[in-house]
C-alpha cells in the first residue's frame, strides 16, 4: 500500500523505513536487504537520500520513498491512495511514470485511487467510477471519454474545464 501521505516513521532514516517490512516480514540476511534497499532507491531515483530523515525530504521525495518501500517485498498488486495529490505537475508526472513501470516493465498490478484524473488517464488501462457507493461506468479511459453517463460526463467536463482554465 502506498498511502497519500507515504506514512513514513518520521525517527527512522529512509533506508530504515524502507528496509521495516524486509526485517519484519522476511527472513532475508542485512546483505540482501541492502540489496533489495538499494534496488529499490535506485528505482525511485533516491539512491542519495538513503541516509535522510522524511523530514529533510520534499513530498514527491516522500512519496517516492513510500513507494520504494511497498515494493521491498515484490508484491504482485500495489494499492495507492492518491499519489499524485499535493504534487506539483513535475513530481506528479514523476509518480505516474514509476506506476506505469511497475504496471508494464516489472509486471505488476496497481490499484490507484485518484481524483486527478489527468494522472487517472495517464496511468489507467481500466477505469472505475464510484457515485454513491456504487460503480457507475467501469471500462477503458476511451470508453470514459466517450461516454453519455451523465454524471461521469459532469465530472470530466468539470476536469476538463478546469484544464482550460489552467491554460
Amino acid at each position: 500500500m502506498v498511502y497519500q501521505n507515504a506514512a513514513l516513521v518520521s525517527s527512522m532514516t529512509v533506508r530504515e523505513n524502507i528496509e521495516l517490512p524486509l526485517k519484519e516480514l522476511s527472513d532475508k540476511n542485512d546483505k540482501e536487504i541492502d540489496a533489495i534497499v538499494d534496488q529499490k532507491l535506485e528505482l525511485v531515483e533516491l539512491k542519495d537520500a538513503k541516509d535522510k530523515l522524511p523530514s529533510e525530504l520534499s513530498g514527491g521525495m516522500q512519496k517516492r520513498v513510500g513507494l520504494a518501500r511497498a515494493l521491498v517485498l515484490e508484491p504482485e498488486l500495489v494499492l495507492f491512495d492518491e499519489p499524485t495529490a499535493g504534487l506539483d505537475p513535475i513530481n506528479g508526472k514523476h509518480i505516474d511514470d514509476l506506476i506505469i513501470q511497475l504496471r508494464d516493465k516489472q509486471k505488476g498490478h496497481a490499484i490507484v485511487v485518484t481524483h486527478q484524473m489527468e494522472s487517472a488517464f495517464a496511468v489507467a488501462t481500466r477505469m472505475a467510477f464510484l457515485d454513491k457507493g456504487k460503480i457507475i461506468l467501469e471500462g477503458t479511459p476511451k470508453e470514459f471519454r466517450h461516454t453519455d453517463n451523465p454524471i461521469v460526463s459532469k465530472f470530466l467536463s468539470a476536469f476538463a474545464d478546469e484544464k482550460q482554465a489552467k491554460e
